[in-house]
């Protein structure tokens, strides 16, 4: 039987109530059937999270700046073994509760079209063919190609979603037919032609005045129609209940079920949906025909997942493996290439022995190793930790500031000791930046500077800008290391810095990784894949979804670094033989991997094909990209 067929078999022996109470993602166990209860609601944006130990990778943001789909299917094919390690576990208990299961809500394919929204670390950036890539690298890693279905990947959230966290469960995100297509539909046609994602979790917000996890346009006629998308879809936390709540398009809760499951929406998460099923069942709004189907596809899911077999070839990894020396080594190379080099007037790579001055509130701020949706690593590195592994000299340290504080008077003391620390060193090291109390998702950044999880400008925080200019003032050569999973304004570190780092939120071994590239253990690679603008007052309005002024394909402004952009140790020639052929040469003193990009104008400038290689001192290398690319 397949497991369609195996899965309608249990499902003609429920009774409604019954096939009512798994639309919910606590499903409650069904005892007479044999069924355990089953949270779906698991986590692994960048490692297993929510549950424990876990190798804990750079943030979805850094990864997407490696530039690397090879690296990345690497990167969830170790977090699907840890996941599936904590499973074959925790299921001895009897059952799995919430983060334990296989159902995971991850990756986060969202196109990052404004550096103010809070979760925009949480995807691949500003480009539709970039996040597309890399999403279906990280889908294929976690689902696995064995007979059964290694995890569910969950890409999310569809779609149009991007802001503001804090009008997110009312806001009717506005978009013409092109912007809709071109840009924050993209990603999600690519990822499920490629890579066959077993679930689309919805929006929050209405996009063109439908609700995303109910909208017949969204889900009937593009999910399922158009894209032919034939896995299951899930709402997002507490979205059912918003279509009434915060977005009156239902006059209650039955009615916002009966949307979402009469268009495709079949798994509920929100508070304690089933009432409402029923409700909406007994006033003719729902069929129990469409009950059935809706329940007939989730547990299709559940059997492919080989969660009521005994032959599941997943089964036996061990939970030895979780965090394990190997994924820690794989981890560190991943950190090395999220880095991306800005700016090098020579200082790099540093002596192993000089004396060195690290400072600022990012050097040893363990948070801004590990951004949100987290495990927890049993081993980790700070970036001053990093340093102080590799040096062989002198590190001295002062965290010169706070990151932001609520007290507008700047401790002069804390500002001195980083003038008097900075004076006896060598060179600065400067790590300086956000961290993921400041820009995060509604209900977890905290801070006050920021709006829901939202920022308010791309300047660093007060305290932090008096921090720079005091340290810059003192003569030394600094590095700046800029620490954020966003754009901050750099032209300032652009005029005053001798190199500039941007390190994003770099995972357990970030600063291990950090270390190897200041110290010439590794040249770094990275490109960024956002556009480091200089001010919010050169974007459009943060609720306009227009795509006009957005992103390098279409900002008419001049940028601090644009997207793509990103140095390495050593000196690297690109000449194009024609639009498809590049020899690559690498004149500079150093092997490096190094990333060619592939551009079309149609007519504004656009990725369409990107290719990772290394190169060793001397070597010339051709790269030929497809004479078609693949639809974008």
């Amino acid at each position: 039987m397949t497991f369609l067929e195996r899965a309608k078999e249990l499902v003609s022996r429920m009774t409604l109530e019954e096939k009512i109470s798994q639309m919910q993602y606590n499903s409650p166990a069904i005892e007479r059937l044999g069924i355990p209860f089953y949270c779906w609601w698991n986590e692994c944006l960048h490692g297993v999270a929510r549950s424990g130990t876990a190798t804990v990778f750079p943030q979805a943001i850094g990864m997407a700046a490696s530039f690397d789909p090879a690296m990345l299917y690497r990167v969830a094919t170790v977090i699907s073994d840890e996941a599936r390690a904590k499973y074959n576990a925790y299921k001895k208990f009897g059952d799995t509760n919430i983060y334990e299961g296989l159902t995971f809500w991850s990756p986060n394919i969202n196109i990052f079209r404004d550096p103010r929204w809070g979760r925009g670390h949480e995807t691949y950036g500003e480009d539709p063919y970039l996040t597309g890539r890399m999403g279906t690298a990280f889908v294929k890693g976690l689902q696995g190609s064995g007979k059964y279905r290694k995890l569910d990947a969950t890409i999310k959230h569809f779609a149009v979603h991007s802001g503001p966290e804090s009008l997110r469960h009312c806001f009717d995100a506005q978009v013409n037919q092109k912007d809709l297509y071109e840009t924050y539909l993209a990603a999600f046609k690519y990822v499920i032609d490629h890579a066959d994602p077993s679930a689309v979790m919805g929006a929050y917000n209405r996009v063109n005045g439908e609700p995303a996890c109910g909208s017949p346009t969204l889900l009937g006629d593009i999910l399922f129609k158009e894209f032919g998308f034939t896995g299951y879809v899930v709402s997002d936390v507490g979205a059912i209940s918003d279509m009434n709540g915060g977005h009156k398009v239902t006059a209650d809760t039955a009615e916002s079920a009966a949307l979402a499951i009469n268009n495709g929406c079949y798994l509920l998460d929100d508070n304690g949906p089933a009432p409402w099923i029923t409700e909406a069942y007994k006033r003719g709004l729902l069929t129990e025909e469409t009950i059935t189907a809706g329940v007939e596809k989730l547990y299709e899911t559940r059997f492919r997942l080989g969660t009521f077999d005994t032959d599941c070839e997943y089964d036996k990894i061990p939970y030895d493996i979780i965090d394990c020396e190997e994924h820690r080594a794989l981890n560190r190379q991943v950190a090395r290439e999220s880095m991306v080099l800005l700016k090098n007037d020579g200082i790099l790579p540093l002596r192993k022995d000089m004396t060195l001055a690290v400072i600022g509130p990012n050097a040893d701020d363990k948070s801004v190793l590990l951004g949100n949706y987290n495990g927890a690593p049993s081993r980790y590195a700070t970036l001053l930790g990093g340093i102080q592994n590799a040096s062989h000299g002198r590190v001295l340290y002062s965290c010169g500031a706070h990151t932001y504080s609520e007290n507008p008077h700047i401790p002069e003391n804390e500002l001195r000791e980083a003038a008097i620390v900075a004076a006896k060193a060598d060179a600065v090291i400067l790590c300086v930046g956000l961290n993921p109390f400041i820009e995060g998702e509604e209900g977890d950044a905290s801070a006050s500077i920021s709006v829901s999880g939202d920022k308010r400008t791309l300047e660093l925080p007060p305290f932090q800008q008096a921090l720079v200019q005091t340290v810059c003032a003192v003569g030394k050569p600094v590095i700046y290391v800029n620490v954020s999973g966003s754009c901050l304004n750099l032209s300032y570190a652009k005029e005053h810095a001798n190199a500039i780092l941007q390190c994003f939120y770099p995972g357990a071994e970030g600063g291990n990784a950090l270390a190897d590239i200041l110290f010439g253990d590794y040249s770094p690679s990275g490109r960024l894949p956002v556009s480091f603008y200089r001010s919010v007052d050169d974007l459009p309005p943060f609720e306009d979804y227009s795509m006009e002024n957005r992103t390098y394909k279409f900002f008419r402004g001049t940028c601090v670094y644009d997207f793509g952009f990103g140095l390495t140790y050593s000196d690297i020639r690109e000449t194009w033989q024609d639009a498809n052929i590049v020899m690559l040469t690498n004149n500079g003193p150093y092997d490096t991997d190094y990333t060619v990009l592939q551009f079309e104008y149609i007519p504004h400038k656009s990725l369409c094909g990107f290719q990772k290689v290394f190169l060793k001192n001397g070597e010339t290398r051709t790269v030929t990209f497809p004479e078609k690319q693949e639809e974008k």
